[in-house]
């Protein structure tokens, strides 16, 4: 009796699973099973620390963007909103795939070159996406955007003169307070990991008490230049931790603020306690951060 009734229950559990396999496909099942991975999309990128980052699956906006384009194959705008929309949901395989497609009968668009080499970045392709954004400057060198992500591919690949020279095309061509903060954060870093203290200095005299930020998020590189200045002290300028992976505002600020005060603590000579910070940034799910992405190189740096 006792025989029966197992194999009876053993039958029903053999069901379940089958159905559920015909369902959902033996990964999700796994993934149903143990809470990992039932949030991400296709894989885009294993980092140097060899951790694989994963894409957000699509949401409206991408499929939105994905069904305006194909009625309109060969519109410019339709493939960069698209390119941005897969972006948003770090789909950036994707993102730079539909820029690759737009470039097919756009070759002189500025704009692509721009986007695909925004998306080649967060890849961790930083040479690709240098000529991606060199092409972009010499198709429309007033193109602030250009300059900058320029400058970031050349920092992240550790070459700071060059990223300064960048950064401060980037800063000559800032209409507003908000470039002026943004390009002033990474053309000072960039100088002061380059070993020129006095000419990064001179670029703080720039941020006056007058300079606000209208985009909430450029508020962290204000308070990152103020902290700079001797205004703020590491205490007071280090975010609290994100409240969870779906607090996206609040990892951003974490990780652009903790990398910026690691970087700090690096260029004064304390290695091993920036390295604590870049550690701190990695852990986190923004892996297409600019913060996250110079923690990892940081530390995929230090490993050689």
């Amino acid at each position: 009796m006792s025989i029966a009734r197992h194999n009876h229950v053993w039958t029903r559990v053999e069901v379940w699973v089958l159905c559920l396999t015909a369902l959902f496909g033996v990964t999700d099942l796994l993934q149903a099973q143990t809470g990992g991975g039932a949030r991400h999309g296709a894989l885009e990128v294993t980092s140097g620390l060899g951790r694989k980052l994963y894409a957000l699956p699509d949401d409206r906006s991408v499929t939105d963007a994905r069904n305006a384009l194909a009625a309109e194959p060969k519109n410019v705008e339709r493939v960069l909103a698209l390119s941005k929309a897969e972006a948003n949901q770090r789909q950036y395989r994707e993102a730079v795939a539909t820029s690759t497609q737009g470039l097919a009968f756009a070759p002189n668009n500025a704009d692509l070159y721009l986007e695909r080499g925004h998306r080649e970045l967060g890849l961790r392709e930083f040479r690709k996406a240098m000529s991606d954004l060199e092409q972009a400057t010499r198709l429309a060198p007033q193109m602030l955007d250009a300059w900058y992500h320029l400058g970031l591919s050349h920092y992240f690949l550790g070459e700071f003169d060059r990223a300064a020279a960048a950064f401060g095309k980037a800063r000559d061509l800032a209409k507003t307070n908000d470039s002026l903060i943004d390009c002033s954060n990474w053309l000072y870093v960039s100088l002061r990991r380059a070993g020129k203290e006095q000419e990064a200095a001179q670029v703080l005299t720039r941020i006056t008490p007058d300079v606000k930020n209208t985009e909430p998020h450029l508020f962290f590189y204000l308070s990152l230049l103020h902290f700079y200045q001797g205004k703020l002290t590491e205490k007071e300028v280090l975010p609290p931790q994100p409240a969870g992976p779906d607090d996206l505002e609040g990892e951003l600020s974490f990780d652009t603020v903790t990398y910026g005060v690691g970087n700090w603590r690096l260029y004064h000579g304390d290695r091993a306690g920036a390295t604590a910070f870049f550690r701190k940034v990695v852990a986190g799910e923004a892996w297409n951060s600019w913060g996250f992405i110079g923690s990892e190189t940081e530390l995929v740096s230090a490993r050689r």
